[in-house]
């Protein structure tokens, strides 16, 4: 090689795993900054940017940042000083580069919003030397609102590389045997710990608004697809799908986790566990809202017993899973 040519390092795999994100702290500045970034994705909120803008820095990021600082400060964890999804997910990626990690694969991970960056670790695996990099968006089923703006972040890193790696994106996993298999395991296993018998398991999935899904977004449908084969294996217990997490007036995906779980004691529901497939890692919206919020909502409403089956984490089950996702790309 010409001694004048720059050095240039390549033949190595990056495989990035993202989640959606956490702010960096508790604090209410630290809470504005994640939300302004989130709530600021076209993909998130399809509104008229130019009065989206208004309406979300006069009212918005004036008044929910403290709301949200409330329910993180339930949550956080204040040993590590960090979000129980930065902590799970940062796992998630040191296990499985012990599984498949080695000097000719990179495993990491990044955030879609907040820290670490896409863009950051992505100029990270390409300086490393990788010149083919696999993305798995921690989402089990696919949305414009999470997916996709994935997606979008990564093409828009790439667009300031001069010599772009190749780029395999895996998609969606929603019926993937292993993952529902590994979802099974993880009722069976809180069936076994608690002490009483659950009339019903609510399988709880983050909404969108209804009319995301009337524009031809297919999340509704692989949420449905992942919870009835949750219930061709698993007959124990009946299972009823719902979403969590609405927004704003307009209307979401029925029917409301909250509004199902006011009103379930009243249909002789008494005994509850729920379970949140749709998340990769416990995070502010499987611990505080549903965990915290949801379950004085049920016991306030009449109910006995209510237990939040954790979400597969970093689980040996999981890891495997994404063991087997990857290394077909690898």
């Amino acid at each position: 090689m010409n001694k004048d040519h720059p050095e240039v390092k390549f033949g190595k795999t990056g495989v990035l795993l993202i989640n959606l994100g956490t702010p960096d702290s508790t604090s209410w500045w630290d809470i504005r900054k994640y939300l302004k970034e989130f709530l600021s994705d076209r993909r998130v909120i399809e509104v008229n940017p130019l009065i989206w803008q208004i309406i979300l820095n006069l009212f918005i990021l004036t008044f929910r940042p403290s709301k949200t600082a409330h329910a993180y400060k339930k949550i956080w964890m204040k040993d590590n000083n960090e979000s129980p999804l930065l902590f799970f997910t940062r796992n998630q990626a040191d296990k499985l580069r012990k599984k498949i990690g080695n000097e000719k694969v990179i495993i990491d991970f990044a955030m879609r919003y907040g820290n670490p960056s896409i863009r950051s670790k992505l100029n990270q695996l390409k300086n490393d030397g990788c010149d083919n990099i696999v993305i798995l968006p921690l989402y089990p089923q696919y949305a414009a609102a999470t997916t996709a703006t994935v997606c979008d972040e990564v093409y828009r890193s790439l667009m300031k590389m001069r010599w772009q790696p190749s780029l395999q994106i895996i998609p969606h996993y929603e019926s993937e045997p292993q993952y529902i298999k590994a979802l099974i395991n993880s009722i069976e296993k809180k069936i076994k710990e608690i002490s009483w018998k659950p009339d019903l398991i609510i399988s709880s999935y983050h909404g969108i608004p209804k009319s995301y899904f009337d524009k031809g977004d297919p999340y509704h449908c692989y949420c449905h697809k992942t919870t009835r084969l949750i219930k061709e294996k698993f007959t124990d217990v009946e299972i009823q799908l719902t979403f969590q997490s609405r927004f704003g007036p307009q209307e979401w995906l029925t029917p409301y986790t909250d509004k199902t779980l006011e009103s379930l004691p009243s249909k002789g529901i008494k005994n509850l566990l729920i379970i949140c497939p749709g998340f990769a890692s416990d995070c502010v919206e499987t611990l505080e809202e549903i965990n915290i919020q949801g379950k004085e909502s049920f016991l306030k409403s009449g109910g006995t017993n209510f237990d939040l089956i954790p979400c597969l984490n970093d689980n040996p089950d999981h890891i495997n899973l994404f063991e087997k996702l990857v290394s077909k790309h690898i």
